[in-house]
């Protein structure tokens, strides 16, 4: 059994990953959900856009790319908030340092 060749392109990152996010901002809005849970259903979010949509030709590729997809968009979303509540958290002066 061979291993697969995985095409993807940046349309995948510009698309997938955003949407991911945006998903999951949308059901921490509609569901009380518990913060640890956010990484799994991004993972699960990122198989079903990969599985269904930019990779259905082989079930094998859809699955590394969907995890791929959640833990990025997990990465971006927790770097982004990570920067935004240092940034609050910091006098404007000790940014000229």
């Amino acid at each position: 059994m061979e291993f697969p060749f995985i095409h993807t392109n940046f349309w995948d990152a510009l698309i997938a990953v955003p949407a991911i996010i945006v998903l999951i901002e949308i059901l921490k809005i509609l569901l009380p959900l518990n913060s640890s849970l956010i990484p799994m259903i991004a993972s699960a979010i990122g198989l079903v856009i990969s599985i269904f949509i930019t990779h259905p030709h082989s079930l094998w590729t859809g699955i590394v790319m969907g995890i791929v997809y959640g833990i990025t968009a997990v990465g971006a979303y927790a770097s982004f908030v990570k920067f935004v509540s240092s940034y609050r958290n910091k006098r404007p002066s000790d940014f000229y340092r």
